[in-house]
């Protein structure tokens, strides 16, 4: 067991630059799929925060969109958005023409949407399998393609980015820790890897910068059930050297980053948030 130095209520919480007053992305047109929960929904608000407009993709509305509608443009950036099973290449082209038609361009893509489907490998159907590696890396090509399309068509806009576009790929620690349990799961975000990693060779030379972040143990809706109790909780921080578990806010600060000309010479990489649990702590004592 790592232990905790800290008491859990003393923990020491982030200190970070008002993203209100960073207005890095200013003039730079942004679209994050799975956007209207979780860490999807933390991405879109952090990019209008930065001064980004924004297309909120979603597949099912509980009401949030128009709220976060509201609070992007309460930041001075615009925001509209459009349901799309980012698994279906029409409605994924129907996407890229309305936010065309409406922004004129696009700057950044968050390759965010993702699901599970759970099973034991010898009990999982094809169903499941085919589930989520049609979202999870499927959906992120067909993404990637259209807003290379984009940006390779648009070329380098200096007064906005010095960069042509940027995309950025949710992975996982998952793309290089397996997941008994879980093998569509990691096995969709390992090819997320290499998805991101080629396309990052292949269009380098146009200026367009492509990345990943892996997440580690994020609290939201999708993984509810492992830190929702205290004994959950303490079980999932033996895995996390850091000691807590992440908050969607963590992720969307190293998106703004990303998307930002401030890593302007950073593409073709993973950059794992999440406090550790790539060290692969169990082997902290040993082994």
């Amino acid at each position: 067991m790592v232990r905790n130095i800290y008491p859990k209520k003393d923990y020491p919480k982030p200190r970070m630059p008002s993203l209100e007053q960073n207005i890095i992305l200013k003039g730079q047109k942004a679209l994050v799929t799975g956007a209207n929960s979780g860490i999807g929904k933390a991405v879109a608000l952090a990019l209008g925060r930065a001064g980004a407009s924004v297309l909120i993709n979603y597949v099912v509305d509980d009401g949030s969109v128009d709220q976060m509608i509201k609070e992007i443009k309460s930041y001075g950036s615009q925001a509209f958005g459009f349901k799309a099973d980012i698994s279906k290449e029409p409605q994924v082209l129907d996407m890229y023409a309305a936010m065309l038609k409406k922004f004129g361009t696009i700057d950044i893509l968050v390759n965010n949407a993702g699901i599970q489907r759970d099973s034991p490998f010898d009990q999982m159907t094809l169903a499941q399998w085919q589930a989520v590696i049609d979202v999870n890396l499927t959906g992120q090509f067909l993404c990637a393609r259209e807003a290379v399309k984009e940006f390779k068509r648009r070329g380098v806009v200096e007064s906005v980015s010095c960069a042509a576009g940027k995309i950025i790929c949710m992975s996982s620690v998952h793309e290089v820790i397996p997941w008994g349990g879980h093998v569509n799961y990691a096995s969709s975000k390992g090819g997320v890897m290499q998805l991101m990693k080629s396309i990052a060779q292949e269009v380098a030379p146009y200026r367009i910068r492509v990345n990943s972040i892996g997440p580690g143990a994020i609290k939201t809706p999708i993984n509810h059930d492992a830190w929702a109790t205290p004994q959950a909780e303490n079980a999932l921080l033996t895995l996390i050297p850091y000691q807590r578990i992440g908050v969607p806010e963590d992720i969307a600060r190293v998106a703004v980053w990303l998307a930002s000309d401030y890593s302007d010479y950073v593409t073709g990489t993973t950059i794992f948030a999440d406090g550790g649990m790539t060290l692969y702590p169990g082997f902290s004592t040993g082994g």
